[in-house]
């Protein structure tokens, strides 16, 4: 299934990908669907993952009632982040061989870890404030994201993906300036809306193995980066595990999975050309769609 937010009549909405370009707005369908079986439909995002198995399928019937006769448009839209409000954005970083490599990084022999806050998230089709007065060295990064749908600690490798409620899109907006100004990345991270995810949020059973999907961001059209997810040193699985170790991870909480080469920091110094203000970035992940973003 694939859920997401948008913005209609000012309010934050849930929505139902039913079919290529339609989309099922959950509040109207259960207006116009009024019945016992209602009450146990989600009205969120954060709903929907709290609410486990049960919720889901009360989603998904709710969708198959409706039908397509009351669908809305995806183009006319106006998308908000399908992870509304996350407890926890955690992030790895140089988590795949090649742009490690790019980098000229030594492989991690643990995961390398930062946070983002929730000022850093945006929305499919959100535009991206540069943050001009303070960088010049914009970076995108393609990532998928993983959102857990259970609380997880100590979980074993084994297990770890059964504690996922699904995967979606997302870019890690780095300003490379501010980024490598100091050893903690942060600085460089977690600028206003450098964290755009979307346009979906995918659940885990349409997604099956999230270390087999094909990756790409392009900027005004021209392919940057095309990878697999299989490239990753740490695979979704360990990420996951690892992390339960350390803290305890809450129903909602996001991890970005780092990215693949093809980023403007890998590139020589005389062909490093950064992020401008009207570039068009599109992140695509093999079974999540396409997240768009316009630098502004």
């Amino acid at each position: 299934m694939k859920l997401l937010h948008f913005i209609r009549d000012g309010a934050s909405r849930l929505g139902i990908r039913v079919a290529e370009g339609a989309v099922l707005d959950v509040a109207e369908a259960r207006g116009a669907l009024a019945g016992d079986a209602d009450s146990a439909v989600p009205a969120s995002v954060g709903e929907a993952i709290e609410g486990g198995p049960e919720a889901l399928a009360a989603l998904r019937a709710l969708a198959e009632r409706a039908g397509s006769a009351i669908t809305l448009r995806e183009e006319e839209l106006v998308f908000a982040p399908c992870v509304p409000k996350p407890g926890k954005i955690v992030c790895v970083g140089l988590n795949y061989r090649k742009h490690a490599e790019e980098t000229n990084a030594p492989i991690p022999q643990s995961p390398i870890l930062f946070s983002k806050y929730g000022n850093a998230l945006a929305a499919h089709r959100e535009d991206i404030p540069l943050p001009s007065a303070v960088s010049d060295q914009v970076d995108y990064e393609a990532e998928l994201a993983i959102v857990i749908g259970r609380r997880a600690k100590d979980v074993s490798r084994e297990e770890a993906l059964n504690y996922v409620f699904g995967y979606c899109n997302a870019n890690d907006l780095s300003a490379r300036d501010l980024q490598l100004r100091t050893s903690q990345w942060l600085l460089g991270k977690t600028c206003d809306k450098f964290a755009p995810i979307g346009p979906w949020l995918v659940t885990a059973d349409e997604v099956g193995d999230p270390n087999a999907l094909a990756i790409s961001c392009s900027v005004n059209g021209e392919i940057r980066q095309s990878s697999n997810t299989a490239d990753m040193i740490f695979h979704c699985d360990e990420i996951v595990s690892y992390l339960s170790r350390h803290m305890t991870l809450e129903p909602g909480d996001l991890i970005l999975t780092g990215t693949p080469e093809g980023v403007v920091l890998g590139y020589p110094a005389d062909r490093q050309v950064y992020l401008q203000s009207g570039d068009i970035v599109t992140v695509e992940i093999e079974k999540l769609g396409r997240l768009t973003n316009k630098m502004v």
